[in-house]
């Protein structure tokens, strides 16, 4: 069955970086767009960015674009997010998220936290 299981939260201070990992298993990874959302507390899921699976089509929302890079390595069916610039208005739980024969799939979520 479809599995994604996000890493790489964690607590980081304002102007930091981070790198959240996306392991996916159970559907031939390269072949869907995936996608990272976000979820912060007291506020609705918001989409992130996502990579088609050949990876030349990128979308980023507004609050991600020239701070956020989002990547995949099909060798190693892993989606990445690398995150800079961050600002206490990133923290929230990070989410791995791919549409598969018209059903939708989550990980768990990794939490990010930008605090000083």
């Amino acid at each position: 069955q479809v599995q994604l299981v996000e890493s790489g939260g964690g607590l980081v201070q304002p102007g930091g970086s981070l790198r959240l990992s996306c392991a996916a298993s159970g559907f031939p990874f390269s072949v869907y767009t995936m996608n990272w959302y976000r979820q912060a507390p007291g506020k609705e899921r918001e989409f992130v960015a996502n990579i088609e699976g050949t990876g030349p089509v990128i979308h980023y929302a507004d609050s991600a674009k020239g701070r956020f890079t989002i990547s995949r390595d099909n060798t190693k069916n892993t989606l990445y997010l690398q995150m800079s610039s961050l600002k206490p208005e990133d923290t929230a739980v990070y989410y791995c998220y791919v549409r598969r024969n018209y059903v939708d799939y989550w990980g768990q979520g990794t939490q990010v936290t930008v605090s000083s």
